[in-house]
């Protein structure tokens, strides 16, 4: 089956998820910048999951860019994703109105991580559909990124338990990593 309606799905549930964030954002009481300061921790963890679902979004959009077709499989393992992705503001309130308490950054991480695990599912059943030998495949390669991704966000929910600015850190460092523009697909479309 052709893959325009996975897409349009896709961009769909991104876009109700940001926006379902940015209406979590509340308006400042009093008229100084002052008031602005007890809102810093639901706004930083606001600028951090619209990166992290900025990113998804456009790897998705790499990715469907350079598939033909999908199947089943990959209809599911993006529903797999986009459920992950859909929890993304409430995982993000309870980080930010609890003040990157230990327990609600540790539940982040495993947003992120399954998330991230989502993700290579997708790739998986991508990759399985289209063969090794496409523009896809070839552009996903070993998807170290990927893998050393999930590492750090398992990592992160581990060491929230030392002190959970080391998770915020970590979550942070991949949102970093993949805030880079990701060329991969690029360069192998241009050719």
């Amino acid at each position: 089956m052709g893959k325009g309606r996975v897409e349009a799905f896709t961009d769909g549930v991104v876009a109700i998820i940001i926006t379902i964030m940015v209406l979590e954002l509340k308006v400042p009481h009093g008229e100084d910048f002052s008031a602005l300061a007890p809102l810093w921790p639901i706004f930083f963890s606001y600028v951090l999951s619209f990166i992290n679902v900025g990113i998804y979004w456009n790897n998705l959009h790499n990715m469907f860019h350079t598939v033909q077709r999908v199947d089943g499989r990959v209809l599911w393992a993006n529903l797999h994703l986009l459920f992950w992705l859909s929890l993304m503001p409430v995982t993000t309130a309870f980080m930010g109105e609890n003040h990157f308490a230990p327990v609600p950054v540790a539940v982040y991480g495993v947003d992120l991580a399954l998330c991230a695990f989502a993700y290579y599912i997708l790739v998986v059943a991508l990759r399985h559909l289209h063969g090794a030998d496409t523009t896809f495949a070839k552009a996903v390669g070993r998807d170290r990124k990927g893998k050393i991704s999930l590492a750090i966000y398992i990592a992160g929910v581990l060491l929230t338990s030392v002190n959970q600015w080391i998770g915020v850190a970590l979550y942070v460092a991949v949102a970093m990593i993949w805030f880079v523009p990701d060329r991969r697909f690029e360069r192998l479309i241009e050719k």
